[in-house]
């Protein structure tokens, strides 16, 4: 059954507000009300009344003039604060503040202002205030809301980026933040109280960027690694969603001879790399052994003969594939092997090796398998 509980988002065109958004509506709910700038005064004052969740995001980070701190954070929040109070519902309101809400700043003062703003509510809404260290993530803004934004825009434009390496740095990636948030609607939540988000990443600037800049060097180098879990995986995220959309296509090396062609695709640190090749016709690759590396082939298209011999037994093994019938063929260590096209077509195999390819120790050693 569909949730049509009315969810309102204030700073719903912000950062934060995008991803949560998204999120909600991947989710199911469908009554969300977006709340922007231009919102008037008694729209959103009529959706804080009747709503039964409030993502309360908006907020005034750098502005102008210091004095739009308190319109911005206090002001609005007692606007909200103002509609809760004629509510006939005891709204959850979860509530964006700040790591900073409290310390001496402008902009800590008037986050704290907006924390007490919402205690004030007492029986008339629960609320969930998330004191948020640095946000990132994608569809953050450059120079404004997020260094991390300033790195990758800069980096994703072969532009400098400036680094006060040693400081520390608490992190929390949007999309785990807007997951978490989430789930909060399937389950009630009971009382006000003061959060952080469950899954946050203590660094220092200087690592971050370090990491950052291995991604933008990345396409050239054609190495990458470890990008699939944790702050990496987050990280490259964010970095890659911040590439010119003109440059979501770059080519890679074809090395070509009358054989056929070979292709690096991708090199990583710790778990090999992968590549492909062709050969025509009648043409026959390999005819060399290793000792340690192992391979694994896969014939995208095209048929193909391999065959291997056990160096010191001469024992013989033979594999028939071909494209359309998914089919892994590993090489092991110490058995010579080659590859045959014995069909009528070009032959397009993908090729993972579990190291890298050293030249001052390649581990390839000529051997006829016949």
């Amino acid at each position: 059954m569909a949730d049509d509980r009315l969810i309102a988002v204030t700073g719903a065109g912000g950062f934060i507000g995008k991803n949560l958004v998204c999120h909600l509506k991947e989710r199911g709910y469908s009554n969300i009300v977006e709340i922007g700038r231009m919102t008037n005064a008694s729209d959103r004052h009529a959706v804080f009344r009747d709503a039964h969740v409030v993502f309360h995001l908006a907020g005034v980070n750098r502005p102008d003039d210091p004095a739009e701190f308190d319109s911005g954070n206090v002001g609005t929040t007692k606007d909200l604060c103002d509609a809760i109070a004629q509510s006939t519902r005891t709204p959850l309101i979860v509530f964006a503040s700040s790591s900073k809400a409290g310390d001496a700043s402008s902009y800590g003062v008037s986050k704290r202002g907006a924390e007490l703003a919402l205690g004030a509510l007492a029986e008339k809404a629960i609320v969930l205030t998330y004191r948020l260290p640095n946000v990132f993530g994608k569809w953050s803004k450059p120079n404004y809301n997020s260094g991390i934004a300033t790195f990758c825009y800069n980096l994703a434009r072969g532009l400098p980026i400036q680094v006060n390496a040693s400081a520390p740095l608490t992190l929390v990636y949007v999309d785990d933040l807007v997951e978490e948030w989430g789930e909060l609607l399937a389950r009630p939540v009971l009382q006000t109280a003061l959060a952080m988000p469950r899954t946050t990443y203590e660094t220092t600037v200087g690592a971050v960027a370090d990491i950052l800049m291995a991604f933008s060097k990345s396409r050239e180098s054609g190495l990458i690694d470890g990008v699939g879990i944790g702050l990496v995986r987050a990280l490259y995220a964010t970095y890659v969603s911040f590439l010119p959309a003109d440059k979501m296509a770059y080519g890679i090396k074809a090395h070509t001879d009358a054989r056929g062609s070979f292709s690096e695709m991708l090199r990583t640190a710790t778990t090999g790399q992968f590549s492909y090749f062709t050969a025509h016709p009648g043409v026959t690759r390999g005819g060399h052994y290793h000792h340690s590396k192992t391979e694994k082939f896969l014939v995208l298209a095209g048929k193909a003969r391999f065959r291997f011999r056990h160096i010191l037994s001469n024992e013989i093994q033979e594999v028939m594939t071909e494209g359309g019938k998914p089919t892994i063929v590993e090489t092991l260590p110490g058995w010579a092997h080659d590859i045959t096209n014995v069909g009528q077509d070009t032959l397009i195999c993908m090729l993972w090796a579990n190291e890298l390819f050293d030249p001052t120790k390649p581990d390839t050693f000529a051997a006829k398998v016949f």
